[in-house]
């Protein structure tokens, strides 16, 4: 089994990881002993996890998600998957 996960940063800023036991990591960052990121940026909320069969699979769509920009993470976050399908043709297609 694995999760991956987004957290919001005091500042405003997402941490996308993965692991093994959600409970666990969820308590090492609040805690200050999870990421350097982290550390610096607490208190931190998880905002969105989901459970994976495989901590591969997981892995994966960490790495996925944490080339995303802000913009499509908090998107993401808000409306799922359907809320960003498609995003980067859009988005380079809008002009912007």
């Amino acid at each position: 089994m694995g999760y991956v996960y987004i957290l919001r940063c005091s500042d405003g800023t997402f941490y996308v990881g993965s692991t093994k036991d959600l409970a666990l990591r969820l308590e090492q960052h609040s805690s200050g002993h999870g990421a350097a990121y982290t550390r610096r940026r607490l208190p931190v909320t998880l905002v969105w996890s989901d459970e994976f069969p495989r901590i591969e699979d997981a892995f994966r769509w960490e790495k996925r998600i944490q080339g995303w920009s802000h913009a499509k993470r908090a998107a993401f976050i808000e409306g799922g998957i359907d809320a960003v399908v498609g995003w980067s043709a859009r988005v380079r297609g809008s002009g912007h």
